[in-house]
């Protein structure tokens, strides 16, 4: 399971946290506006019922008449109608401003994973990820719509009730709210323990949410290593945690709510009892009784609703500080203020302004860092001529995927420069590096839908022609035009209805498309079969030649034709050389290929 923890947030309520989202709530104010209005009428209908009812009693009932019903009919009519319009248009208003806010963050969010540099990625969980893009932003845009609705309803209504109350009837309206207080003391109570319940939820439904992607990505992992115990345990273990959570705050729930509920009804028991003595004694009307005890009953919901609204904001704060991080992360590698002025923005950049690349690379007294870890460079040096091929050999964590992905500009170096065509890349778009690059990995990735698409996806705008150039160039045409639907078969998730080898020759194809004067190739074989190796080491030879590239190669027999060969140990280049020279001097490289050179060759007699 994930080694991420998730981070701990406050558990009272941040209004400078809630203001920060009203800039995703903008764009829908007119529907916000036209909401709060609708609301304060609804309420204002909602308070003028009981006084229709005041009224017939008074006038109809008590004075055994029906003079004047029609008008009386007319108007409550009329309310009805007018009020079933309003709710309505709110319903309307409230769920545009639900699906409008979150898309409008769900956009931003999209948008800064996009530009977010590699350590984010680095120490933060897909599962997280997911979980904040999904649940966490629809949390809050539910309390956004519909809690406005409530709270704009609830505090309009019992203005007006407390309003009315107090100019019929004083006494009976103090009699009638003097439960407030103490309704008020255990609301309190109740939704901080409510609140420290669901806060554990939330925390725990993050965990579940990465424990179900590790657990879909590595099915395949768990299966050959029949650990499908250990991981239910686990997954027992997080799921039980969030069942004690989830009853311990359903628990507090069910006994909050009907303490409000008798609290609600002892106000009106108080007003039944003193106005039901008023009326015996003449000095209250009956119609006045029956006006107050509705207005009782009318006056604990919204009440109640704001309780929940405050709870409901208490239990999104961790929600809404989630989702603001992301929003908020500082991006690591993005272009300085002088590049932005000369280029533009870094997804809005003038590419017609940018200078050709060439391919020159040098690594100037380079130093780096990770944030949370040891030095993995130190004045590090190295000069890459442009069109040159340079491998990089050495045991796992001895810096190579460090130095390619400082030359990529995945991250920069803590001290020192590196260069690009003789100008530090700091003072280029970041984009003009990577829409330069070609990058294939050891496990290369598919998106679902055709070879076509995904051999597109490194330039949309390419004509068919042009994908096909490409998949000839690389070696993969032939195999494509065996499928049955040739370049519009479906890859399937993740590429899984090819094998590696074919998936790694996809992975070329759209790399090669994009024409990059930069490549770097990530173990790129060592995950395939001798014969898809040599029609992809063919490839190689012939993307490669005339670009700049890196390659990081676990099978020393697919670099023999490197141009440099560089052994790294330590952050540090101990052997240099081309492989005839390495294996004359007899060092490390030398070692390291005569015995992967013995292991191939065993491996080939057992096979045969």
């Amino acid at each position: 399971m994930s080694a991420f923890k998730e981070q701990d947030y406050n558990s009272k309520i941040n209004l400078n946290t809630w203001k920060k989202l009203f800039k995703f709530v903008k764009p829908f104010k007119k529907y916000v506006f036209m909401l709060m209005g609708l609301m304060v009428i609804v309420a204002a209908i909602d308070a003028v019922f009981p006084m229709l009812t005041k009224y017939a009693i008074d006038n109809f009932i008590e004075k055994n008449t029906i003079n004047g019903i029609e008008k009386f009919i007319f108007v409550y009519l009329a309310l009805v109608i007018i009020q079933v319009v309003n709710v309505g248009i709110f319903i309307f208003s409230a769920g545009k401003i639900e699906t409008g806010v979150a898309y409008t963050i769900r956009k931003h969010g999209f948008d800064k994973l996009q530009k977010l540099s590699f350590s984010y990625y680095d120490k933060t969980a897909v599962g997280w990820i997911m979980a904040r893009m999904t649940s966490d932003i629809q949390k809050l845009s539910d309390i956004i719509a519909w809690g406005l609705v409530d709270l704009v309803w609830g505090i309009t209504m019992m203005i007006f009730i407390i309003a009315i109350m107090v100019y019929v009837n004083l006494k009976l309206a103090l009699i009638a709210l003097s439960v407030v207080p103490i309704l008020v003391i255990v609301s309190m109570y109740f939704q901080q323990k409510i609140l420290k319940a669901y806060r554990s939820v939330r925390k725990i439904n993050s965990r579940i949410t990465g424990a179900f992607n590790e657990g879909i990505m590595g099915a395949k992992t768990t299966k050959t290593l029949v650990t499908e115990d250990k991981n239910l345990k686990e997954f027992t273990g997080i799921t039980t945690k969030m069942k004690s959570s989830s009853v311990k705050a359903a628990v507090y729930s069910s006994l909050y709510l009907p303490i409000a509920i008798l609290l609600g009804n002892i106000g009106t028991g108080l007003v039944l009892w003193i106005g039901g003595n008023g009326v015996i004694s003449n000095s209250v009307n009956y119609g006045t009784v029956v006006a107050f005890i509705s207005y009782t009953i009318l006056f604990f919901e919204p009440v109640r609703n704001l309780a929940n609204i405050f709870a409901e904001m208490q239990s999104a704060q961790a929600s809404v500080e989630r989702i603001m991080s992301m929003l908020e992360t500082k991006i690591d590698i993005e272009d300085n203020s002088e590049v932005v002025t000369r280029y533009g923005e870094m997804f809005n950049s003038n590419t017609k302004q940018w200078p050709d690349i060439k391919g020159d690379i040098k690594f100037d007294n380079v130093s780096f860092s990770y944030k949370e870890g040891e030095t993995v460079l130190e004045k590090f040096n190295l000069e890459v001529k442009e069109g040159e091929t340079i491998a990089l050999v050495g045991e796992t964590g001895s810096g190579k995927s460090t130095i390619v992905n400082l030359a990529c500009r995945f991250y920069e170096p803590t001290k020192g420069r590196i260069l690009i065509d003789g100008v530090d890349y700091t003072k280029r778009p970041l984009l003009w590096l990577q829409s330069n690059l070609g990058y294939v990995l050891q496990t290369p990735h598919l998106f679902s839908g055709t070879i076509k698409d995904n051999i597109r996806y490194a330039k949309l705008d390419a004509s068919e022609l042009e994908i096909i150039r490409a998949a000839k160039l690389v070696n993969a045409h032939d195999f494509i035009m065996k499928l049955d639907k040739g370049y519009d078969s479906e890859v399937g998730e993740g590429g899984n209805r090819l094998s590696t080898g074919e998936k790694q020759l996809i992975s070329f194809a759209r790399a090669v498309l994009a024409n990059p004067r930069i490549f770097i190739l990530d173990e790129a074989t060592s995950s395939i079969d001798t014969e898809k190796e040599k029609i992809i080491q063919d490839a190689i030879n012939k993307v490669l030649k005339g670009r700049t590239s890196f390659i990081i190669a676990h099978r020393l027999s697919t670099i023999r034709s490197a141009d440099r060969i560089l052994v790294v140990r330590n952050g540090k280049i101990t052997e240099e050389g081309n492989h005839a020279s390495l294996m004359k001097k007899k060092g490390y490289y030398y070692r390291l290929y005569t015995n992967q050179f013995k292991d191939e060759q065993e491996m080939q007699i057992l096979n045969n």
